[in-house]
């Protein structure tokens, strides 16, 4: 028996298939996976994403710590707003994708983790925390729902009352509000519109009940994979590990060389910046019949390549995939499926933003 989440007996209830994700047990579908990401893309759908790690980062130097932890420059966000980082090794690898919350001037954030990677983040941050003053707490009682679709806002605005309600209906996209030991940010995983929750664990089943009551559809850890994939979100330890820099994963944009700051990595990132030769993160979709999965090999004019994610796209009716390649290749390219090589073109994801096809081809 694996983790479980506060929402454990809700999800065996509702009939959820449950299976083991980094150590946590947890619904794969409720039934029909894809009519479940239909119902993200076309009006609302909600998540479990309690196993995520959170984690309070708090102390006078706490600024200063995140600076140097993180490839992104907390500086860039000022208090009630979000940014989505990586933690990295020395060598620029990284070792794990995040996004911080500033909830004070300069000494209270909030980060959230991965939870395969839960252990190896909370020695490494302690590690790294051993010259600053700051404190590093994680928050396990705390649970956390994200609710996603172009209707989102509106069904969880209207379980709401006052401030909450209004947070929900107003926000801006990666900022987020505190009340209490409520958190409401508008961040997600799947390329709509939406909000997530992070609440007390006690008080997460009574809101979830009251979600479905309103016609927000229970959602599982298949539908956001698909979802995920079409929006061209990465996924740690298919997309992107610890033998992966930013540059190689299309998250070039989550790095900031602030003139001065010597986060870990740095020196590495911009060696292999200067040169310019690195592989790189792209889409791929399949012309034809078939399906694109993790680990087919891409060949290209420029050397072979891998598939590092793929999936039949429900939302365009085609498959689609992320694909790690040489420097230089674009265009027409074939993937090797079994004994055969199909036809594939490699396009600039994401695939699909607010419901509709989105990449550009190359």
């Amino acid at each position: 028996m694996g983790n479980r989440t506060p929402l454990y007996d809700n999800h065996v209830r509702a009939g959820g298939r449950m299976v083991d994700f980094g150590g946590w047990d947890m619904p794969v579908h409720y039934g029909s996976q894809v009519e479940e990401h239909h119902a993200v893309r076309g009006d609302a759908g909600m998540f479990d994403v309690s196993h995520m790690t959170l984690v309070d980062i708090q102390g006078p130097q706490a600024r200063e710590f995140l600076r140097r932890l993180l490839a992104n420059d907390v500086d860039r966000v000022r208090e009630g707003r979000a940014i989505y980082t990586a933690m990295l090794n020395e060598q620029g690898g990284i070792l794990d994708d995040l996004i911080v919350y500033k909830r004070g001037a300069e000494d209270d954030y909030r980060m959230v983790v991965n939870c395969a990677t839960r252990e190896k983040d909370l020695a490494w941050m302690k590690e790294q925390a051993g010259n600053f003053d700051v404190a590093i707490t994680e928050r396990p009682e705390l649970a956390m729902l994200s609710v996603q679709g172009p209707k989102a806002r509106e069904r969880l605005a209207g379980l709401l009352e006052g401030e909450r309600a209004r947070q929900v209906r107003e926000m801006k996209p990666f900022r987020f509000a505190m009340e209490g030991d409520w958190m409401i940010a508008t961040t997600g995983y799947t390329g709509e519109d939406g909000v997530e929750v992070v609440l007390p664990g006690e008080q997460a089943p009574q809101l979830w009940e009251k979600m479905a009551s309103a016609g927000i559809v229970p959602c599982g850890l298949g539908a956001r994979d698909t979802l995920r994939l079409e929006a061209g979100l990465n996924l740690y330890g298919s997309d992107m590990d610890e033998n992966i820099t930013p540059l190689e994963a299309n998250m070039g944009w989550t790095v900031a060389f602030t003139e001065g700051r010597d986060f870990i990595g740095r020196e590495s990132l911009e060696r292999q910046r200067e040169s310019g030769d690195h592989a790189r993160l792209v889409g791929l979709i399949l012309e034809g019949r078939g399906v694109l999965r993790s680990h087919q090999t891409v060949l290209t004019e420029q050397g072979d390549g891998e598939v590092t994610s793929g999936t039949f796209s429900p939302t365009l009716g085609e498959s689609i995939a992320l694909a790690r390649v040489p420097a230089g290749a674009s265009g027409a390219v074939e993937v090797q499926i079994r004994k055969r090589q199909l036809p594939v073109r490699i396009v600039v994801p994401p695939f699909v933003r607010n419901g509709d096809k989105a990449f550009q081809e190359t």
